[in-house]
């Protein structure tokens, strides 16, 4: 038994001995490897990914890479039209989350060892627990966490004090008129953050697998709190309707909210995301911005709540069976995120890492206005519940567009009938499945 123990032992050591050394000796022969690659880049982070590929090349200095300078979802839009062996799809881009099922259903997507390219990047808590989970599917990683995102509150300040608001204590929005807090809640990006507040579900999983809807309910049926949210978005819809505002035109809605917001105007709160600061600062004035967490502002006393979002960098499943290609492409991905140039991340593209503290952002050279808005998408995703990722979610958008905005056609006279039209979309939606 002593003579068998100590014979298992050495095999033991001699394989720790030996497969560091295979391993460096896998990367020195991928580094050695004459490689072509692409990487999707969108026009404003170039000086970040230029960078990261600089970095990388010093490492794989026999890697030629090429930036495809393209938006995200025109390169998307792409890879859904053509193939993936397309010369015009790169071999590294950016990919939403919601976008992954899709993806791997059209074999679009490599596979890749995240959780190595985890332990090289580090910061990462739990990394199943996080965006890395989200892209897990069937056992497999199919993307690298990118960046979070989840909406939060811009207040002109200006306008707020001319509406007797206090923003330094939430603001339940009930209570406010129709125009103070301006959100397009016919579309659904928007309206889940309202209906999160009491969990209304528009489409969901049951513990079988079973998809459900709550607006398949009768009206009468639904639990207080969720009939309460229906209630809300009726007679916010009634007093914009009545005020002949084009809030439910959706079409115009966004010109008129920008207008809204300008100081001296009525709109005080916009819910909207980070990659908006920018344009509500333009229109609201940098002395009068202010960036809130979204739960800043409650509905029916409860705290709105977006959701977990955010985006993964993501390999062409053509590159899957040459080994120095994967090694350069996740190599890539490890330099994009890598914490280290988080600041210049967030300078290029307005990205937050899931894997860097909101400290670290906070002692980092960004401006006050940067760290407030990465205070205030941290504060929100923390309360926020995941995205809904699975592919059927996608017939949610319209459906719940078209029921919204049937309203300003129907002209209901009650929260029962214009709860009707909404009913009837989602029963007709879930028929489909």
């Amino acid at each position: 038994m002593k003579k068998t123990m100590i014979l298992v032992l050495a095999c033991a050591l001699l394989f720790g001995a030996i497969f560091p050394v295979m391993a460096a000796a896998e990367k020195e022969a991928a580094a050695a490897v004459p490689v072509a690659i692409s990487v999707q880049v969108e026009s404003s982070w170039l000086p970040h990914y230029q960078a990261a590929i600089e970095r990388v090349q010093a490492k794989f200095p026999n890697a030629t890479i090429t930036l495809i300078e393209t938006g995200s979802f025109d390169h998307l839009d792409v890879i859904d039209s053509t193939a993936v062996t397309n010369p015009d799809v790169a071999d590294v881009f950016a990919l939403p989350a919601d976008r992954i099922y899709g993806l791997v259903k059209n074999e679009a997507l490599a596979g890749i060892d995240a959780r190595a390219m985890a332990n090289n990047v580090g910061g990462f808590a739990s990394y199943d627990a996080g965006l890395g989970g989200n892209f897990k599917i069937n056992g497999e990683y199919m993307a690298f966490p990118y960046n979070i995102e989840t909406l939060i509150n811009f207040v002109n300040s200006a306008n707020a004090r001319a509406a007797g608001l206090d923003m330094s204590k939430p603001v339940e929005f009930t209570a406010l008129n129709h125009e103070t807090m301006l959100v397009p809640a016919f579309n659904a990006w928007f309206g889940v953050a309202l209906l999160n507040s009491a969990g209304v579900e528009l489409l969901g999983k049951d513990s079988k697998g079973v998809l459900f809807s709550d607006l398949t309910m009768d009206y009468a049926s639904l639990p207080a709190d969720k009939k309460a949210v229906i209630l809300a978005l009726f007679n916010y819809w009634k007093a914009h309707n009545t005020a002949g505002t084009p809030m439910w035109d959706s079409g115009a809605a966004w010109g008129y909210m920008d207008e809204q917001f300008a100081p001296g105007k009525k709109a005080a709160i916009r819910l909207e995301g980070p990659w908006s600061t920018g344009a509500l600062t333009g229109h609201a004035g940098a002395e009068n911005i202010q960036i809130l967490p979204i739960t800043q502002v409650t509905l029916n006393g409860k705290p709105l709540a977006h959701w977990k979002g955010g985006w993964g960098l993501g390999v062409n499943a053509r590159v899957e069976d040459d080994a120095a290609k994967m090694a350069v492409a996740q190599a890539i991905i490890e330099e994009i995120v890598n914490p280290k140039f988080a600041e210049s991340l967030f300078k290029a593209a307005g990205k937050i890492l899931e894997n860097v503290p909101a400290a670290t952002y906070q002692a980092s050279g960004l401006s006050a206005a940067d760290k407030t808005v990465i205070a205030a998408v941290v504060a929100s995703y923390k309360n926020a519940p995941a995205r809904p990722l699975f592919t059927e979610w996608g017939q949610v958008w319209s459906t719940w567009e078209n029921g919204m905005l049937s309203w300003s056609a129907v002209k209901p006279a009650t929260v029962e009938a214009a709860y009707s039209e909404l009913q009837a979309a989602f029963k007709a939606m879930m028929a489909n499945f």
